[in-house]
């Protein structure tokens, strides 16, 4: 093979996912026939809900197999627009609403249309990783900004005013959010805004996990006006992670643009997904889907209890998605390590917390309730013995 030109240099930001090298690992010790007890994968491991499934395969038999606009299906547009409008008491014009191949499709129409090279993004540290690498993959800097259990692990008012620089452009938070699971309330978004607005930024809010709320703290940012952008998905509260399915609500303005760069990038969202997408909302779906949130508010209330039990610390109660961030610096300095002798020695798959960021990862690990009680109570178990084997 002849010599091939370097990769761009961009690539040397992106960094990969740690934990799916413990994933690959895990894999490989189950097809050798040893249990493994799954708390590291951050996805639902409830199936689609029928209806979303069954209006799949009607869109298939009617042939809807055809590019949709670039926007998004009508119809979807208008049904999201009017799920605001019923679960939180918002209107909102489903001219706003950009349907999208995933969240991850949406974040990075809404990082190109805003970030030009050099200017800055906000986010707390620890973060979902992919946030940062869509601002740097448009030449942007994400600058994060280290927040612990004394705010909930996510940004202020404070912290904001105190980060932002000539350069700045956006922030970005998230909430509920990975990996902590913890919830801005409306009074500290809009603490958070009038800071941004005051500096001419704009607010970035994922809501990903909304609808996986425990407690009193539904709601969306889109209750704050209409100059910020709101990133959901269906894969999450939906179940629908493998569709790819996701969506935006933008300022009227930006519309046109984000349209026409969607157009260039990937045309539109997968169309048999959008089909199916509009079962999502139907009653008896969104009754499936408080049976399950319930389930794992549940598995959340054992949990948690269970590892701090066992020494872990964790600050304040998670009130959303289905994550624990927990402190293990009391059994070690290297949660890297401890999660693979984890894995290798009880069979527990966990989450280190360097693929969160840069703020003391070697401090931590994630632990994701995304399986059956259980085999929570399995894991637990194992942890015990794990911790007794002289990793205190």
């Amino acid at each position: 093979m002849h010599d091939l030109p370097p990769l761009a240099r961009r690539m040397e930001g992106i960094r990969p996912f740690y934990v799916m090298e413990l994933l690959a690992r895990a894999q490989e010790l189950e097809a050798a026939g040893r249990s493994i007890v799954h708390m590291e994968v951050g996805e639902p491991d409830f199936p689609t809900p029928e209806p979303v499934v069954q209006a799949g395969h009607r869109a298939l038999e009617e042939g809807r197999t055809h590019y949709l606009p670039a926007l998004g299906l009508p119809a979807l547009r208008e049904r999201i627009a009017g799920f605001y409008r019923e679960r939180y008491g918002v209107a909102l014009d489903p001219a706003r609403v950009v349907v999208t191949p995933g969240s991850s499709g949406a974040l990075q129409l809404a990082m190109s249309v805003l970030i030009d090279p050099g200017a800055k993004v906000l986010m707390a540290d620890p973060g979902y990783p992919c946030n940062r690498h869509f601002v740097h993959l448009v030449g942007g800097e994400a600058v994060n900004v280290p927040v612990g259990p004394e705010t909930g692990y996510q940004l202020t008012a404070a912290l904001v005013e105190q980060a932002w620089r000539d350069d700045t452009r956006a922030v970005m938070v998230a909430t509920p959010s990975n990996p902590t699971g913890t919830l801005l309330s409306r009074g500290q978004l809009a603490a958070i805004q009038a800071v941004v607005r005051s500096r001419g930024g704009i607010l970035i809010v994922d809501e990903i996990y909304q609808g996986l709320v425990y407690g009193d703290g539904q709601g969306t940012a889109l209750a704050l006006g209409d100059d910020l952008v709101v990133i959901n998905s269906f894969s999450k509260y939906f179940g629908m992670t493998g569709w790819r399915l996701g969506w935006m609500v933008v300022p009227e303005p930006w519309v046109e643009a984000i349209g026409r760069l969607a157009q260039n990038i990937f045309l539109s969202a997968p169309t048999v997904a959008q089909y199916a997408a509009l079962a999502a909302f139907e009653p008896y779906n969104l009754a499936v889907l408080e049976q399950r949130r319930q389930a794992f508010q549940a598995r959340r209330d054992f949990l948690l209890p269970a590892l701090t039990g066992l020494g872990f610390r964790i600050g304040g109660v998670p009130a959303g998605a289905f994550y624990l961030y927990a402190d293990c610096s009391a059994f070690t300095d290297d949660s890297f390590g401890f999660c693979r002798e984890l894995l290798e020695q009880e069979g527990v798959a966990t989450t280190p917390g360097r693929d969160f960021g840069f703020n003391r990862p070697e401090r931590h690990v994630r632990f994701a309730y995304t399986t059956d009680i259980p085999m929570l109570e399995e894991g637990v178990a194992r942890l015990e013995r794990f911790l007794g084997h002289g990793h205190r």
